[in-house]
Formats: structure tokens, C-alpha cells, sequence
């Protein structure tokens, strides 16, 4: 059995121009472009926890994750 508690706190990035529109609404992302950056990205200020339980409604699953720098990465598929 493994027990893992997801603490981290939002902003969580979910998306990036050329995401599913309907998708970012129903997540109540919001489109920005940061300062530097040539792309436009969404992001919620929920905590991934949340963003990956509202996603898991949606139909969507975690296939896998991983660690970038100070950065977490989910993978996820659509049933």
C-alpha cells in the first residue's frame, strides 16, 4: 500500500494556446501570457489535488508523473 498526501498549492498550469477551450472553462483556467514568454498558457489557482480530482470527473487518469527542477509533471489520458 502506498500513502502519499499532495500538499502543494496552485497556481497549477493546465494547459497552453491550443487547448480544448471547454475543458479550460469547466477548470476555470485563465489565459495569460507571462512576461518573456512568445506562448500563451492557462493556469487555475486551485492546488493540483483539486485540478486532478476535477479532471478525473472529466474522464481523464494519471498514466504518470515526474519531477522537473522545482516542477511536478502529470500525464494524463482520456477513457
Amino acid at each position: 500500500i502506498v500513502n502519499f498526501l499532495l500538499q502543494e498549492v496552485g497556481p497549477t498550469m493546465v494547459g497552453d494556446e491550443h487547448s480544448d477551450r471547454h475543458l479550460m472553462d469547466y477548470l476555470g483556467a485563465i489565459k495569460r501570457n507571462m512576461l518573456g514568454n512568445h506562448f500563451w498558457e492557462y493556469y487555475v489557482n486551485d492546488a493540483p489535488r483539486i485540478v486532478l480530482d476535477k479532471l478525473e470527473k472529466y474522464g481523464y487518469r494519471v498514466v504518470s508523473m515526474t519531477g522537473v527542477g522545482q516542477t511536478l509533471v502529470w500525464c494524463l489520458h482520456k477513457e
